[in-house]
This record gives C-alpha cells, sequence and structure tokens, in this order.
C-alpha cells in the first residue's frame, strides 16, 4: 500500500505488551487522519495491535510483510 505515514512506531525487537502498549500511546497524541506506520518482529503483535487501535479510535489501513518475521502495519486515526 502506498500511503505516506506521519510517523514512522519501531518496536523490532520489543514483546507483548511493549509494541501494543506503545501503538495505542502513540495513537492517542495523533491528530484525525494522521497516519502511523508499525514496524513489528514479533508475530503476536500482528493479532493484537489491530484489536487494540479500534480502541482508541484507529482503523488499520494494512498489514505488510517486509521481511522474515518483519511486518509493517499501517493504522490511520479516526
Amino acid at each position: 500500500m502506498d500511503v505516506k505515514p506521519n510517523y514512522t512506531l519501531d518496536v523490532r525487537g520489543e514483546v507483548c505488551p511493549v509494541p501494543d502498549v506503545e501503538t495505542k500511546k502513540k495513537l492517542k497524541t495523533m491528530q484525525s487522519g494522521e497516519v502511523l506506520e508499525v514496524l513489528i518482529d514479533y508475530a503476536l503483535s500482528k493479532e493484537r495491535i489491530p484489536q487494540g487501535v479500534k480502541e482508541v479510535g484507529g482503523e488499520v489501513l494494512a498489514i505488510e510483510e517486509i521481511g522474515p518475521s518483519e511486518w509493517r502495519i499501517l493504522i490511520k486515526k479516526l
């Protein structure tokens, strides 16, 4: 997906609950319409982050595999 993120949160190397908590914390500080790119290498976060962002007014635009066991999640603040 060719979306230019406003912010990048690199939580590679972190395990639960850090990626989830940091993603929610960042989303709370963002303006409506802004896009956050989250870089993760912890597979469980791929499931947990999309569930958690709904709680703080976010929408997952895409989850892309960017390398072996590495993903990029694009989230739009609603």
